[in-house]
């Protein structure tokens, strides 16, 4: 294992955006639209897109609902981004199979999220990934520990195990804490690139040993939260502080409810049509989109 103390690469960029799902008047994918959504995306700073994660609401999409929208969004970015697709699901055999379509449609990696539901003990999760790694054995791995989604965690362990696979290269971490961070670097070495699932928690994040952020909020201030990551790279704590400062309401209003119900809103409210999420979620609360509207005019007068 190489010494932790090192910095470890950024596979996928910095910045990747967990991009929504658009859907028309009548609740039906728009794939026109997630294509210019994505290219927006990438002209606003993003690295990276992640398409079909959580923020793209996959538990209600179809399989082949997200084929399409795989392969609308790596058409309509080209060569100019990542795109990984997500490919997890709480069967193992629906894991393996949406990867290796992942694969063929050419995507530049997989966000692998912890089975849920289920909440299998750790060789169990071991397994599970390891027949995924296996599957597509040259597509670069994110595997996703959101524990407060799933029922269980990730062990940082289980992880260094995973390691053999040389596809498995870097994690979004999303369990609220930031020593998660550490410990997988302690486990992993530097070889891990360990990505924050928090917007909130990025700059803590890269202050021991995040390489970048798998992003929300970014949808609205991709440029600020870049500035923020290069701001903190190039040394330049105050002004990094800054941004994670000025930031901070706008990251706390993105998650007083369920994602991604206030993105969706605060996309419509910046003129992108995106519509509503899908049953059971349900659109913004009037008082929470208002304070979501003040927000985003007063980010406009910094």
């Amino acid at each position: 294992m190489s010494s932790f103390a090192e910095l470890s690469p950024a596979p996928f960029g910095r910045l990747l955006t967990a991009m929504v799902t658009p859907f028309d008047s009548d609740g039906e994918v728009d794939f026109a639209l997630a294509g210019r959504l994505a290219r927006y995306l990438v002209e606003e700073g993003s690295d990276g897109i992640v398409v079909c994660g959580t923020t793209g609401e996959s538990p209600t999409l179809t399989w082949k609902e997200q084929h399409l929208l795989i392969e609308s969004v790596r058409e309509a970015v080209g060569s100019s981004a990542k795109v990984l697709a997500g490919t997890g699901s709480n069967s193992t055999a629906e894991a393996v199979e949406a990867t290796r379509e992942a694969a063929a449609a050419g995507v530049d990696g997989a966000l692998v999220v912890v089975p849920y539901y289920n909440k299998p003990p750790q060789n169990g999760l071991e397994a599970h990934f390891a027949a995924v790694a296996t599957a597509a054995p040259e597509l670069p791995l994110m595997l996703y520990n959101i524990p407060g989604r799933t029922g269980c965690s990730l062990a940082p362990s289980t992880v260094a195990n995973l390691m053999q696979y040389k596809n498995v290269v870097s994690l979004k971490a999303a369990s609220g804490t930031t020593d998660e961070v550490t410990q997988l670097r302690m486990h992993c070495g530097s070889r891990m690139a360990v990505y924050s699932g928090d917007d909130g928690l990025l700059l803590p994040m890269l202050s021991v040993g995040a390489v970048g952020v798998v992003s929300v909020a970014s949808h609205l201030v991709g440029r600020r939260i870049k500035a923020m990551i290069e701001a903190h790279l190039c040394g330049q704590g105050s002004l990094a502080l800054r941004h994670h400062e000025q930031l901070q309401p706008l990251f706390k209003a993105l998650f007083a409810t369920t994602n991604p119900i206030p993105v969706k809103a605060a996309l419509e409210l910046n003129g992108w049509p995106v519509g509503s999420p899908r049953s059971p979620l349900i659109p913004l609360q009037s008082d929470m989109k208002d304070n979501l509207s003040q927000i985003l005019i007063a980010l406009r007068q910094t």
